[in-house]
């Protein structure tokens, strides 16, 4: 593995996203920032690795990122086991965040949506459900946003077509969104 050509890598795709993206993501973050002060909630999810850094995500506004303050409303949608497969038995796997988005998503929410392909079935359909139930959609993806970008009010798509590099440019956009998040939330004196 060359670690060289995988930190010019991630040089490049920064710059690249910050270009064609810094608009939108300065719009994701006023976006959760004005739902967050309005008492709305962020709902987190996605499969797999990108499971593992929404959860990440949520803990840091639940807890805290760099400083004791109030915690903040989000919820990670793919950590309850029980609902995971209670969904995925008994209705389909492609329903397990619609279904919670049902139950836990009011209009004004934010849904926060990580899909390396943009492809996953059962993103896409959250996707939708969200849409549908007035929630504002940020995707985070790779290259082009796959079948998520018509679904998506935000798109956060990563140059770059390689799993590995699409989920460490998420893992720096999410701490950079939790740290803008929680500063303008709770400003330091």
């Amino acid at each position: 593995m060359d670690h060289q050509r995988i930190a010019q890598d991630w040089s490049r795709m920064l710059d690249e996203f910050f270009v064609a993206r810094g608009e939108t993501f300065a719009g994701a973050i006023e976006a959760c920032v004005s739902a967050l002060k309005k008492g709305r909630k962020i709902l987190a999810f996605g499969n797999g690795g990108s499971a593992a850094e929404a959860q990440h995500f949520v803990a840091e506004l639940v807890n805290k990122f760099l400083k004791p303050r109030p915690a903040l409303r989000a919820v990670t949608l793919s950590t309850d086991t029980s609902v995971l497969t209670c969904i995925g038995n008994d209705v389909s796997y492609e329903a397990v965040f619609s279904r919670q988005i049902e139950a836990l998503g009011d209009p004004g929410d934010i849904v926060l949506a990580l899909t390396t392909s943009g492809n996953s079935p059962n993103v896409l359909t959250a996707l939708k459900t969200a849409k549908e139930q007035g929630l504002l959609t940020i995707v985070l993806t790779g290259r082009g946003g796959g079948k998520s970008a018509p679904l998506a009010d935000l798109l956060l798509d990563v140059p770059s077509t390689e799993t590995p590099r699409i989920q460490e440019i998420h893992l720096f956009l999410l701490h950079v969104l939790a740290g803008e998040i929680e500063e303008r939330m709770y400003p330091s004196s």
